[in-house]
């Protein structure tokens, strides 16, 4: 799915997980995004912290798609059920805006 299609009823009964650095993150993110730093060693182990379900409904994004996509991957192959990567990146909302 495109971020330029994610709609505020997709999140109602999700989680957001912005996968960029904090300092990336400060600069722009969704308003009720997570930020869980890809580039951390204990990146699953963030998740657990907060709390995040193994069945949730979960969105990942980063700066261009690169990121999300791996994390995703990662978060399938660790037990995660329903997690989707939004292409395009938050480059993309920023370009749409």
């Amino acid at each position: 799915m495109s971020i330029t299609e994610l709609t505020p009823q997709d999140l109602e009964n999700a989680v957001l997980v912005d996968v960029r650095t904090p300092e990336e993150y400060v600069e722009g993110h969704f308003d009720d995004a997570v930020n869980i730093n890809w580039y951390d060693e204990d990146f699953i182990k963030q998740f657990e912290k907060e709390k995040i379900e193994k069945d949730k409904t979960i969105y990942v994004y980063c700066k261009k798609g690169g990121r999300s996509a791996s994390a995703a991957e990662l978060l399938t192959s660790s037990g995660y059920k329903n997690v989707i990567d939004l292409l395009g990146g938050y480059d993309a909302l920023e370009e749409k805006n």
